[in-house]
């Protein structure tokens, strides 16, 4: 409860780190943060063409809202995707990139990878908000939904945040984790449901059965995964502009206390060491 009381109590100092990653980010830059777009749209233009047009990959129109747009239905998926590798990334390497302020003055360590979500999480709001404005143009009645999709927004933040703290102290030791993420990343990326629908999964369980004799499939297997959850709870509020699958709000909240603990329990025990192994 102490280490719980002591970052509680560098609020200000947090508040100012976020301030600090977000006003610079693209200081001197001619269309600010409109460069936060930039990634998210490119990757959208990319994956329409191959999996829309080439693969003739086609989800099933929004129920009950009649969407019929891949670009939009991708968008849906892609922004917390994207969001959650960036906060990922961005907070692994945060304690790393401040050695120099972590090795002259003490404060709790813990404020850096949570501030380098943050800041990620603020442009990700922004980009939230222009695909909000997408859907109402293309005929989506999201309104009655937002406050769910901010509750899941800050859910996702904290299953990052999570994710973050451990791999920072982890990179801190193992300066081959930054390496092995970008691989894991890509992987998992394609192991969600971003790019294509969930149905293309289940069918090819489906025909291919039990594995090794057993009644375990490979959907069993592939719904392990947390992110495709989330992307679920997003992809039905925003596209399909009704209520998520309350099993699949479960698994989110689930996973990301899981991580928050897990993350917090870790940072704690390997915090004091951080200024001699930097």
């Amino acid at each position: 409860m102490s280490y719980i009381k002591e970052v509680l109590g560098a609020r200000e100092l947090l508040s100012n780190l976020v301030l600090r990653e977000v006003r610079g980010q693209y200081k001197r830059t001619i269309f600010g943060r409109l460069w936060s777009l930039v990634s998210p749209l490119a990757s959208m233009l990319v994956y329409t063409f191959v999996f829309s047009f080439v693969f003739k990959v086609q989800p099933a129109k929004g129920d009950p809202s009649g969407l019929d747009v891949y670009a939009v239905w991708l968008l849906c998926g892609l922004l917390p995707w994207t969001f959650f590798a960036n906060a990922v990334s961005s907070g692994m390497g945060s304690l790393v990139a401040n050695a120099g302020l972590i090795t002259k003055v003490y404060f709790p360590r813990l404020v850096l990878p949570v501030s380098a979500v943050f800041s990620v999480a603020y442009n990700w709001l922004f980009e939230m908000l222009i695909l909000v404005l997408a859907i109402l143009l293309v005929g989506g009645f999201v309104w009655p939904w937002l406050p769910f999709v901010v509750l899941m927004m800050v859910v996702l933040a904290l299953f990052a945040a999570g994710i973050a703290l451990l791999l920072s102290i982890a990179n801190v030791y193992f300066r081959d984790t930054q390496y092995l993420l970008s691989i894991i990343l890509q992987i998992w990326m394609y192991m969600t449901p971003i790019v294509y629908p969930i149905t293309l999964v289940a069918n090819q369980s489906a025909r291919i059965g039990g594995l090794l004799g057993t009644p375990v499939t490979i959907l069993d297997i592939y719904t392990l995964n947390p992110m495709l959850h989330f992307v679920e709870v997003f992809r039905t509020l925003l596209y399909d502009n009704t209520w998520p699958e309350v099993s699949d709000v479960v698994a989110c909240v689930i996973w990301a206390v899981v991580a928050v603990v897990l993350g917090v329990w870790a940072f704690s025990r390997k915090e004091k060491r951080l200024a001699e192994l930097l």
